[in-house]
Order: C-alpha cells, then sequence, then structure tokens
C-alpha cells in the first residue's frame, strides 16, 4: 500500500464524498492507504500541498481569488468538485414550517464572521430579497465556538453546516427551517485541490478511479449504510443524526455523479464573490481548474 496524505479545510458530513474515500474503502482498493489531518486553524490547506505534507486536499475555488487578485498564479490547482451547492443550515430555537428568510431580518443569528460562509449567506439573503445589514449578527469564531454558542443561549437562528445543526434537533436545542444551498442554487462551492505535478503522477490517477466510484457510492448506498461507514470519523455525533445529516445532503443534491468541476459553477462562484466586492475581476475558468488526470464522466 502506498500512502496517500489528505487535509481538510473544513471536517463535516458535507465532505462526505472525500470522507468515503476512506471509510467506505475506495481508496485501499486502488492500493491507496489514507493518512488524513485538518489543517490548523486559520491555515489553509492549500500551505500543506505547498510544503509537500499533502498530496491532494478539501478546499474552494474560491482559494484560487486570493492569489489572482494580487497578479500571482496560484500554487494549487482544482481539480474535482467535493460540493455543487452551499451545505450550510439556518436552524431556529423553535418549529417554524412557514419560514421565510424576512424572518430574519431583526432576528439576532450567530453566524460566521468572514470567508466563504460568510459571503454565501450575504448572497443567500439578497436572493431572498432580504437585507443583510437588518440581521443582528452574532460572530463568535469557528464552527465549534458557534454550536457553543447557540447551546449557551445566543442567537435566536444559527448558521451551520451538518452535522451540527442535525444533532441540535435530535439534543432538542434547535429545529432546522431553512437549507442555504437551495436559496442559491449550484455552484462551485468547495473541490479538491492538488498541486499540478501531482496530477501527473499515477498515484493522482488511482485517487480519482477511487474518487469517481465514491461518488457512484454516495448516490446509490443508503444514507445509513453511509453514515454507519463512516461513524468512527464523527465520534461525538449520534449515527442516526449522521444518516439524517447524509441523506438531507443526498436530497439536495450537492453530490452529483460528475466529478468534474462545470463552467456554470465556477461562474456562478464568481457572480457570488463579486457581489460582495470581494473580487474586482472575472478570472478565466482554466486559471483555476484543471481537468481531472483521468477521463471524465
Amino acid at each position: 500500500m502506498t500512502k496517500i496524505n489528505i487535509q481538510f479545510t473544513l471536517f463535516s458530513a458535507f465532505y462526505s464524498p472525500l470522507i468515503s474515500t476512506m471509510s467506505g474503502g475506495f481508496l485501499q482498493a486502488e492500493g491507496l492507504e489514507p493518512d488524513w489531518s485538518i489543517s490548523p486553524p486559520g491555515k489553509s490547506a492549500i500551505a500543506a500541498l505547498e510544503d509537500g505534507s499533502a498530496h491532494v486536499v478539501q478546499s474552494a475555488l474560491s482559494q484560487g481569488f486570493g492569489p489572482l487578485s494580487k497578479g500571482e498564479a496560484p500554487s494549487a490547482v482544482h481539480f474535482a468538485q467535493i460540493n455543487e451547492m452551499d451545505g450550510f443550515f439556518i436552524t431556529a430555537r423553535d418549529p417554524d414550517p412557514d419560514f421565510t428568510w424576512d424572518k430574519l431580518e431583526s432576528a439576532e443569528a450567530v453566524l460566521f464572521g468572514g470567508g466563504q460562509p460568510l459571503a454565501m449567506f450575504k448572497y443567500a439573503c439578497h436572493k431572498a430579497g432580504i437585507d443583510y445589514d437588518k440581521i443582528k449578527a452574532i460572530n463568535p469564531g469557528g464552527a465549534a465556538d458557534i454550536d457553543q454558542a447557540f447551546r449557551g443561549g445566543a442567537g435566536q437562528y444559527v448558521q451551520q453546516q451538518g452535522p451540527f445543526p442535525q444533532q441540535l434537533e435530535a439534543d432538542g436545542v434547535g429545529h432546522i427551517v431553512a437549507q442555504v444551498g437551495e436559496q442559491i442554487g449550484p455552484c462551485g462551492f468547495s473541490s479538491l485541490a492538488a498541486t499540478p505535478d501531482w496530477l501527473k503522477t499515477d498515484m493522482a490517477a488511482a485517487f480519482v478511479r477511487a474518487y469517481k466510484k465514491t461518488r457512484v457510492y454516495l448516490n446509490t448506498a443508503s444514507a445509513a449504510e453511509i453514515a454507519r461507514a463512516e461513524k468512527s470519523y464523527f465520534p461525538d455525533i449520534d449515527e442516526a443524526v449522521l444518516a439524517s445529516c447524509i441523506a438531507s445532503y443526498q436530497q439536495l443534491g450537492c453530490w452529483t455523479p460528475h466529478i468534474d468541476i462545470r463552467q456554470a459553477a465556477f461562474e456562478a462562484t464568481l457572480d457570488i464573490f463579486e457581489y460582495n466586492g470581494l473580487i474586482t475581476e472575472r478570472f478565466a475558468y482554466d486559471q483555476v481548474c484543471a481537468a481531472p488526470p483521468a477521463a471524465l464522466d
């Protein structure tokens, strides 16, 4: 077996397409033994590619916008999608089957304070026709801080990736009322990145073969089966909660069977970052993305 080093920027069930390459045995079937990690707080997983400690990382197309905005070529290329939609949920303190986005105005909401999660959330508000500035935002920090703050009584609403919201429901702390991805629609939300040199290797080709099989599995296996295999990666989450989360993402359609990053998804991401004033020019697809080393679906 050949060791393959994988690093996540964020770790949640939303990234099951990458997690399940390991938990489902698809990498191992290709002769690859995965060793995985999560990037330290405040540090991009791209740094692990640059220093050689990772072969492939979970990232986002928007990661390439920063260097390009400075006139620099990104050190990594994005060669496959992980999620083609935003994966955040909006959870309320109380059940609200008649929730509409305008209820967020004048309400206290525990939100991510920056980066892509905030940019996507603001764009969702824009598409919903509400004024983000009328929301009383509470920004306690990262995912664990946000969960702790809401559990501690902060906010009427909270923005989280699964399985945090599903665990809140199971614990009777909150009730999911909306999915941000449904409001925004398809976009290039998260992706797999690597160096151009690594994409030319036999290891990269083996990884892509495993990844293609994983995406088929995620669209054909039951949520319960996937959750059972992934449970050891989420020791603090109930297996039934994990299955509920995975089922929600299957229904959302963020794990489309194709692995290549589509032009339309890339353009939608540019729209979102342009709306937020985070880019001042529209970059070309091939400045950020590359085709997977194996044939496309």
